[in-house]
């Protein structure tokens, strides 16, 4: 593999020449045009696009089903990386946008999303204000209700400012909340491992069992006998500085949700930051990708990337165990994983596979798992019309797929220095 050296930095550059090509739009050579011409589903523009072109940079933050069965999109942040007060839904039966009678109270990024038992939706700290080192997360919440105008109602506060956290909806109604980033000092920030519990009914935070390790930028799912695994994530390792992380847990609310436990389960193979974990209908967990291990002071840069997965299973012991699954046609991050839980597939959809994030994908690529627990296939799926990373998604009946907004263009490939290429439209996959 050929190698650049400049000072001290090093740069592996690919052996495959398909991973030069500046734009994903024409990825496949000619060789493969008869497998391209046979590939199943299709995307489909919906009628109308977004009030306001946004992204979510975190795999906690899309688009949820409310109770009456639209998608709310809500928050998010512009191509200067400003915090957003949007609030949209849409209607599957029309494809069509509609801004909600309010807007969020507070525009935020880097928050998370969560529908609730009753099929209100809550939303949970972020970012509030402009870019600034630190970045300040907020502890502020609020809760969307369809039933009452569509309107959101600010809720009590969690114990802690934080953003890039995690927020999973537990057996018995309430979420837990764990991890993420806040201010350290008044130049750097620090990752969390506290954790709060937010109850519904009473509209109450209370303080749980902090995880074994701090962790931000995390997917966490709730397991087939309620256990929350975290997967991953993104360490501080120094100002400015961060890592990827490979070390997993489990959270046990088994003894009530203000006395649960964590537990170390068995770690990823690679380290992931940017990847997405997918619940199948097994009961297991299939990871996808994830950009570069190290951080962005690091003396040897890797462009690419990961195109590996790995999937977790539930021993009998409770604890589980991580195993490789067969790897993606191509690396990639900050793309977007929804199982279709009909026919138990997997739609990966779109993603970047640059360390500096330049431009999104049209690609979708479909992952079928084997039998028996076997790993999986992947077979190249529909284009999207737009290309784009960081992008809103959620499940629709008959395995439809939603993907809204998302970054088209970043860096050095973005039209205007300084501000990401942004899209408003939206698509819908159908099988």
């Amino acid at each position: 593999m050929p190698v650049h050296r400049e000072g001290k930095e090093l740069m592996r550059l690919p052996a495959d020449p398909l991973r030069l090509r500046p734009f994903p739009s024409n990825r496949y050579p000619a060789a493969e045009n008869a497998a391209v011409a046979a590939i199943s589903g299709s995307w489909a523009p919906t009628t109308g696009t977004l009030p306001v072109a946004g992204f979510w940079a975190e795999p906690n933050d899309t688009a949820v089903m409310s109770a009456d069965g639209a998608i709310l999109l809500a928050g998010g942040e512009d191509g200067r990386r400003n915090p957003l007060a949007l609030s949209a839904r849409f209607d599957p039966a029309s494809s069509t946008w509609t801004a909600t009678a309010r807007q969020l109270n507070t525009a935020r990024r880097l928050h998370t999303l969560t529908r609730l038992a009753d099929g209100k939706v809550l939303v949970a700290g972020g970012i509030t204000g402009p870019v600034t080192v630190p970045a300040r997360g907020t502890n502020t919440a609020e809760i969307f209700d369809p039933a009452n105008g569509g309107g959101w109602t600010t809720v009590a506060s969690m114990n802690e400012p934080r953003f890039s956290h995690s927020a999973t909806l537990l057996a018995d109604g309430s979420v837990l909340v764990a991890g993420g980033c806040s201010a350290r000092s008044g130049d750097s920030n620090r990752a969390l491992r506290s954790t709060e519990i937010y109850n519904p009914a009473a509209n109450t935070w209370t303080v749980a069992e902090p995880m074994n390790d701090i962790r931000l930028g995390h997917p966490a799912i709730r397991l087939a006998n309620n256990k929350i695994l975290v997967v991953g994530g993104v360490i501080t390792i120094g100002r400015g500085q961060y890592a990827a992380l490979g070390y997993c847990e489990m959270y046990d609310p088994k003894t009530g949700p203000d006395t649960g436990t964590w537990s170390t389960t068995a770690s990823l193979a690679a380290p992931r930051k940017g990847h997405q974990a997918t619940l199948l209908k097994d009961g297991s967990v299939l990871v996808t990708g994830g950009d570069i291990p190290t951080s962005s002071y690091s003396s040897t840069i890797q462009p690419y990337s990961q195109e590996t997965c790995e999937r977790f299973q539930l021993n009998g012991d409770g604890v589980g165990g991580w195993r490789a699954d067969t790897a993606m046609p191509w690396g990639l991050s900050q793309h977007r994983a929804v199982l279709l839980p009909t026919s138990g597939k997997v739609l990966v959809i779109g993603g970047t596979d640059s360390g500096v994030f330049d431009t999104g994908y049209t690609d979708t690529i479909l992952y079928t798992p084997g039998a028996n627990g076997a790993a999986g296939t992947w077979a190249i799926s529909a284009t999207m019309t737009v290309g784009r990373w960081a992008a809103a998604v959620a499940a629709l009946p008959g395995d439809k797929v939603l993907v809204a907004g998302g970054v088209v263009r970043s860096g050095p490939a973005a039209p205007t220095l300084g501000e990401d290429l942004l899209t408003t439209t939206a698509e819908v996959y159908t099988p």
